[in-house]
């Protein structure tokens, strides 16, 4: 069975996360990678018109595979990257930014949804293809050379980008379909 590397962290968005790691595992070894093997804690967001941002609370706990140090990409057909608030701090590390390079070097399949879009962004890997992502993320997008399409879906060559949560059954539908295609 081929094997999808899902990334998760602290503040990753449930619905952004959960949704790959269920219907992707219906066919394919989903394996949640993080900084450390150990409990992470998935947030749900939902919004308040009576406030400017998103309201965070807390969703379920996640418990990682892998350790981003131990990953071998060579191993995995295919890269999630869900949103939520830990894209923010997982661009920082050095092994996740190893990984994102080296999917996009060998053409592998990459799916972002909403701020999954700050990991392609520090990566440099989106300068001059066309992404989607959600509108507060767009300035990540275009400054990292890329150009945003305000679409629920976007492909551009290998790479399969998300806005919201609600718009992942068309995302995870198209993707797994390139899934089944790649074999």
């Amino acid at each position: 069975m081929s094997k999808v590397l899902l990334i998760i962290g602290d503040g990753a968005e449930v619905i952004d996360t959960m949704v790959p790691l269920y219907r992707l595992g219906e066919d394919h070894e989903v394996v949640k990678a993080a900084p450390e093997v150990r409990t992470y804690h998935l947030v749900q967001h939902h919004h308040d018109p009576n406030w400017d941002v998103t309201i965070e609370t807390p969703g379920y706990d996640l418990e990682s595979d892998i350790a981003l140090r131990d990953v071998d990409p060579d191993e995995y057909l295919a890269l999630v990257l869900p949103g939520g608030r830990a894209p923010e701090f997982l661009r920082y590390d050095q092994d996740l930014m190893r990984i994102t390079r080296d999917f996009f070097a060998k053409q592998k399949p990459v799916a972002s949804i909403c701020h999954g879009i700050e990991i392609l962004a520090a990566a440099d890997v989106i300068r001059g293809r066309k992404v989607t992502t959600i509108p507060r993320c767009r300035l990540d997008a275009e400054f990292s050379g890329a150009t945003y399409v305000a679409e629920p879906l976007v492909v551009d060559g290998n790479l399969y980008c998300c806005r919201f949560k609600r718009e992942c059954s068309g995302w995870m539908k198209a993707f797994a379909a390139e899934l089944a295609r790649r074999g």
